[in-house]
């Protein structure tokens, strides 16, 4: 009986223990909180900067000089030490095989480079002075510039040039020689030098001695040679005119030919006739060795192109892209169809 009470006794006393812990509160984990420190903020987000292009300006053309060699061969540039044509070429985009037109004379080959156009059109077969004839057919360089009230010059060897162009196309024309037979580069350069200085957007300077000599000597001669030379100083002092009064890094300059030669003529379809130097320097042209096959009447056309003036769509030359860095014309016309 003792021992029934003591068990009893020592139940109770559990069974109170237990309620004891079941009615204790629970024990919560306080709250986990971050502190940042000064090196732990994160950094304030930035703004990305979108880089902007500002197109180049394409540099000005003010001006184009077109100077012609007569009777040059793109053979003798080199032969006859033309270092300032040899110095354009360095700095330019050239070709040594250009073409010319048939009849290959200078006249008919003149006319078709500054009128844009074959003879077929201009009509100018002619190669002496005639002035009942008339002047070249068609829109040529000159009427498109000086419609846009451009300043134009031609300053030549040869009465005959007269008849490329009306004389109301040129604010200035001066010729050298009535003959066709005097040799006088000197009065030429002078009278180029003086319309630098009167300033121009527009002008032809045309040196005809080369060809007097070679009717004379032969084409290749030595003394041909020597006048190519010569006229080649002239050249320089005429680029240093346009240094020498800021005009040189405006201006678009083409030193090219009307025709070639062979023994003591010209004005056949051979090779050393019909082929010419092509040459162009100045602001956007890019330099080097042209692919493009250019023609003569391409000369009008490109000069056109740079300063800006409507193309005649009579007119069979086209600009000569690839001189100012644009893809090469694949489907350019083969010449006059000779």
């Amino acid at each position: 009986m003792t021992r029934r009470i003591l068990l009893l006794t020592l139940l109770a006393a559990l069974l109170q223990s237990c309620g004891s812990f079941a009615s204790a509160p629970p024990i919560v984990a306080p709250p986990l909180t971050a502190t940042l420190t000064p090196s732990s903020t994160p950094p304030p987000p930035t703004e990305t900067t979108i880089p902007t292009i500002t197109p180049t300006p394409l540099p000005n053309i003010d001006r184009v000089l077109i100077v012609t060699f007569d009777g040059l061969r793109p053979d003798a540039i080199a032969e006859a030490n033309m270092v300032n044509v040899m110095s354009l070429m360095q700095n330019g985009a050239y070709t040594l095989t250009a073409q010319t037109v048939m009849p290959s004379l200078t006249l008919p080959a003149h006319a078709s480079m500054l009128t844009g156009t074959c003879p077929a059109k201009h009509i100018v077969r002619w190669n002496e002075y005639v002035p009942q004839n008339g002047f070249a057919l068609g829109i040529d360089i000159f009427d498109l510039a000086q419609a846009a009230g451009m300043q134009t010059a031609m300053v030549v060897g040869k009465e005959k040039l007269r008849q490329v162009t009306e004389p109301g196309s040129t604010d200035y024309f001066e010729f050298v020689d009535k003959t066709d037979k005097v040799k006088d580069s000197s009065s030429v350069l002078r009278l180029a030098l003086n319309q630098v200085s009167a300033g121009f957007n527009l002008m032809l300077v045309h040196f005809p001695e080369g060809d007097l000599e070679g009717h004379k000597n032969g084409w290749m001669s030595r003394d041909q040679l020597e006048v190519y030379a010569r006229e080649d100083k002239g050249f320089g002092q005429l680029l240093q005119a346009l240094k020498d009064n800021g005009m040189y890094e405006s201006s678009l300059i083409i030193v090219t030919s009307d025709h070639g030669g062979h023994d003591t003529t010209h004005g056949t379809d051979l090779p050393e006739d019909m082929t010419i130097p092509w040459i162009v320097s100045g602001p956007r042209i890019a330099p080097g060795e042209l692919s493009t096959q250019v023609q003569i009447m391409d000369t009008a056309a490109t000069i056109a192109f740079a300063l800006g003036l409507p193309l005649p769509p009579e007119w069979d030359g086209a600009p000569v892209y690839e001189a100012f860095g644009m893809p090469v014309d694949e489907f350019r016309e083969s010449g006059c169809g000779y």
